[in-house]
């Protein structure tokens, strides 16, 4: 099997990445129509209420943090999960239910945006740190990629999906297939092979549990770094559903049809950064600040596109920056972190990285509303080259990365043989479950 596909050599992992395939599908699905009937059937094109969803679905990653990463610790992980999916599925069919009977109200949508949330935020960092009982430590990396590639895959199929239902039948039937697809990722959960996962040491209970993970993080500046880059990238860069909605309706005069089909082909690059991250044995900290620079190139490019179709081109180096950055950071933050304190550092990674949304989305929002469309995604810009800016830094502080410009530009650096050390300490922590 090529060497970027190789963790699907493994049963259980291969259909844990089958059923998440098709609920990813469904969750895009639904996210399309949420942002649509929230722009333009419930509001006059007000990309603040977006914001205001957005920040209402991943607010409760930032403010249950001290909890969601310990359970993620602390309990069976395929047993939360079963949960969590069973939760979210039934709050699909209660919008989706409200929606079809045609008395769906702004205040509706908000509040099972809410409960999405913090069913969300108990289900990521025991979904994130779930992949390391399906594959061995080896293959980890390459699962996290494949598991980004599912995840933008679904992209390329869900918006542009539900982009056509929306037309056709409603915003509400497509909230109902979601809720139909969240049956592939339980039938997946109860259908793997227990004999063969490898479950981590769980924490056990005492004192100080919850503070333990930021102590860890605190005295490890390589994964300070990485949360500072995707915390500046996920609060004002990654608002595509204002930036793709608010370009479609307001910049070029389009419908759901099209809005979808620009979440598509924003997944078109998020794919083939996400598969090129797979074939790399190991996720490099100095991807993820290049990808940053990226990011800002890539979102300067596309606010200057003057039609519709250069738009959407300009879209895939967006999404192929963007995924690269994540993909990288979560596979740098797993990688390098011990096995029993991975729920919780997971936990502060995904709710910096989404939990900046409540206050970047509305903002992002309101620079469209105020400046236009254009405008938001240049604070997308802007927010890359901060990211790059802060990679940089940490380069020249704690890699000791030298510029000199006598007789010509050349640089150095210290970073492979720090790089090599804090691989190396990272792979005994992980041999040793030391916390």
């Amino acid at each position: 099997m090529s060497s970027t596909f190789r963790s699907l050599a493994g049963f259980n992992y291969r259909l844990w990445f089958a059923g998440a395939l098709v609920s990813n599908v469904g969750t895009w699905m639904q996210r399309t129509a949420q942002d649509w009937i929230v722009l333009t059937e419930l509001t006059d094109n007000d990309a603040v209420a977006v914001g205001i969803t957005m920040a209402l679905q991943f607010a409760p990653q930032l403010l249950l943090v001290p909890w969601s990463g310990l359970i993620a610790d602390r309990f069976d992980r395929r047993k939360v999960l079963v949960f969590t999916n069973s939760t979210m599925g039934v709050l699909s069919v209660g919008l989706g239910t409200i929606t079809v009977l045609g008395v769906a109200q702004l205040w509706h949508v908000y509040l099972f945006a809410l409960a999405l949330g913090i069913t969300s935020a108990i289900d990521a960092p025991a979904r994130q740190a779930f992949v390391s009982e399906l594959v061995s430590e080896k293959n980890l990396p390459n699962a996290v990629s494949l598991n980004s590639a599912s995840f933008n895959g679904a992209r390329l199929i869900g918006p542009a999906v539900a982009g056509l239902l929306t037309a056709g039948v409603g915003a509400g039937w497509v909230f109902l297939i979601n809720a139909v697809t969240f049956a592939a990722t339980l039938a997946a959960l109860l259908l793997l092979r227990r004999d063969e996962l490898r479950p981590a040491a769980r924490a056990t209970r005492g004192p100080g549990q919850l503070a333990q993970g930021i102590r860890y993080v605190a005295g490890r500046p390589d994964i300070v770094v990485i949360f500072a880059i995707v915390f500046v990238i996920g609060t004002f860069g990654l608002n595509f559903p204002i930036f793709a909605s608010t370009m479609a309706s307001v910049e070029f005069h389009h419908g759901a049809g099209e809005f979808g089909l620009l979440s598509s082909v924003l997944a078109i690059g998020s794919v083939i950064g996400a598969l090129a991250s797979a074939r790399r044995e190991r996720p490099r900290m100095r991807t993820v600040f290049l990808a940053a620079a990226g990011f800002g190139l890539a979102c300067t490019v596309a606010a200057m596109m003057p039609t519709y179709w250069s738009f959407a081109i300009a879209l895939v180096p967006v999404g192929f920056s963007a995924i690269t950055l994540v993909t990288t950071a979560n596979g740098v933050v797993q990688t390098r972190t011990s096995p029993v304190m991975r729920g919780r550092v997971l936990a502060l990674y995904l709710a910096i990285f989404v939990g900046g949304t409540p206050i970047g989305a509305p903002i992002v929002g309101w620079v469209a509303n105020a400046f236009g469309p254009r405008w938001a995604l240049g604070v997308g810009a802007a927010a890359g080259f901060v990211a790059a800016a802060i990679g940089l830094g940490y380069l020249v502080r704690e890699r000791g990365l030298r510029l000199r410009f006598d007789r010509g530009f050349s640089f150095s650096w210290t970073g492979d043989s720090r790089e090599r050390a804090a691989a190396s300490l990272a792979a005994d922590e992980a041999a040793t479950g030391k916390s």
